[in-house]
């Protein structure tokens, strides 16, 4: 048996949401790129291939990441590039979307050998919070001004607009893109490529593939253009969870239970967002404060029910662990790093990655 904490990967779940991709790719005719900024365990890299067309980045280790252990299509986008990494960014990709018109006069001339894009902002987005809506006044992220883009438009030969957040609500994007096509349409049919970004929840349960599908190929025709996705969360969410024992349960007018981990380092995507991790089943007649063991106050990963009382070695599977959670992994506390397992297709588990005190040693100076 592993010992805790640890990730656990099932690939059979993964595989569920990479046929869902395989059939928005055919049915479409667009193109899916793994989102690294939300899952970049590549030791399942092997399955997820076969399903997508590549990877797209948020900075120089992404894109290389993508480029030496996804391959296929790798593009490359960050916030702002420097000087130091660029020339080594280019050298991974296919093509790289600059994020300002700034950035693309800097750097075009260095890129000319691969596609060059741009980020649009269209000022309007699916994000119901604040910090991760790409559209907030005064972004940052990407260009909004018309006549500016017009100016460099013989630069570029794409775009990339990412404004959608865990939007499960098909008739929503379809609103926001008709939006996008009414402020931005006369630019589309002057370039090869858009990207849509990530952020549409369409491996979810009872979501409208075929319309989806049909808006996707009809906006792809229309401008003529190929339509990239972005999917993050969608290739990975329900794929995985984390792994914790109870150490420890006490009563201090609720009944707690600490377990072997912790949501500061381990799960740090609902502490930011302030969200309660996930428990199934969550029923029964006993009710704890589930909590990490890290000396942060509010290290606590939610109130759940269960069957029985717990007792420490009992064992707690919190849900959804991919995304956004182990690539924000930390070591805060010097608290034990999860272990990254995988269960194969055939029921198998294997471990794929242990940390050792080795790491977070070498992770400091």
């Amino acid at each position: 048996m592993i010992e805790t904490p640890y990730y656990l990967i099932d690939k059979a779940k993964l595989l569920r949401n990479m046929e869902k991709v395989a059939y928005v790719r055919e049915r479409s005719g667009a193109r899916a790129l793994l989102a690294l900024k939300c899952f970049a365990t590549w030791s399942v890299f092997d399955l997820m291939r076969d399903y997508m067309d590549g990877t797209t980045s948020s900075s120089l280790n992404e894109v290389r990441l993508g480029r030496e252990r996804f391959g296929k299509e790798t593009h490359a986008y960050s916030v702002a590039y420097a000087d130091y990494e660029i020339d080594a960014v280019i050298g991974h990709a296919d093509k790289i979307i600059f994020n300002s018109i700034g950035q693309l006069e800097r750097y075009a001339d260095k890129a000319s050998g691969i596609a060059c894009g741009l980020r649009l902002n269209p000022r309007v987005s699916a994000s119901g919070f604040d910090l991760a809506d790409p559209a907030r006044p005064f972004s940052r992220l990407g260009e909004w001004d018309i006549e500016k883009v017009e100016k460099v438009m013989d630069r570029i030969t794409g775009f990339m607009i990412h404004n959608q957040c865990e939007n499960e609500d098909f008739a929503l994007f379809d609103r926001i893109l008709g939006q996008i096509e009414d402020r931005f349409g006369a630019l589309f049919s002057r370039v090869e490529w858009i990207s849509l970004g990530g952020g549409i929840h369409f491996t979810g349960e009872n979501y409208p593939l075929d319309a989806f599908c049909a808006r996707l190929k009809a906006f792809s025709e229309r401008y003529g253009v190929t339509v990239y996705l972005e999917p993050g969360e969608a290739s990975i969410t329900n794929t995985t969870t984390l792994e914790t024992t109870v150490l420890d349960t006490l009563y201090n007018g609720k009944h707690l239970a600490i377990v072997d981990s912790s949501i500061e380092a381990h799960m740090l995507d609902l502490l930011v967002y302030r969200e309660s991790a996930k428990v199934l089943p969550n029923a029964g007649p006993h009710r704890y404060l589930v909590c990490g063991k890290s000396c942060l106050a509010g290290d606590i990963f939610g109130e759940f029910d269960f069957e029985r009382e717990l007792k420490v070695g009992d064992r707690i599977s919190f849900q959804d662990a991919a995304g956004y959670t182990m690539v924000k992994k930390n070591w805060f506390n010097g608290v034990k790093m999860p272990a990254i397992a995988v269960r194969e297709l055939d029921g198998s588990i294997r471990t794929v990655r242990a940390f050792t005190y080795a790491d977070y040693e070498g992770s400091l100076s």
